[in-house]
């Protein structure tokens, strides 16, 4: 069993910068690919990025240009350096625990999410 906790969204104005923590803890957390998914209200859920233990990243396509991850191993820590926020950003913020060691590797314990609202 894994336990996420997500901190760091809040609201903010287009253009402004923000930065998502979610640590992780249970058994073998450190051993698992860390990641995080967003959905805004109506829409599908999307993969945003993704470290690996090894620090493999992965961030969508799009998001790459503003969007950054990167992972603290000793505290089992993933964050997502968000930049240029734009109001399509607006969403539920997810970390998840993925049931493996690589990028690629599907979510098995997600946490209950950290909102992230852009606007003017």
């Amino acid at each position: 069993q894994v336990q996420l906790v997500e901190s760091g969204g809040g609201s903010v104005q287009p253009g402004e910068s923000l930065t998502l923590s979610c640590r992780a803890s249970g058994s073998n957390a450190y051993r698992n690919t860390l990641g995080w998914y967003r959905q805004a209200p109506g829409q599908q859920r999307i993969k945003v990025a993704a470290v690996s233990p090894g620090n493999t990243k992965s961030v969508h396509t799009s998001l790459k240009t503003r969007f950054a991850a990167s992972r603290d191993n000793a505290n089992d820590v993933i964050y997502l350096q968000m930049d240029a926020l734009q109001t399509d950003d607006s969403a539920t913020y997810y970390c998840y625990s993925a049931a493996g060691d690589l990028v690629t590797s599907p979510p098995a314990y997600g946490g209950q999410g950290t909102r992230v609202t852009v606007s003017s």
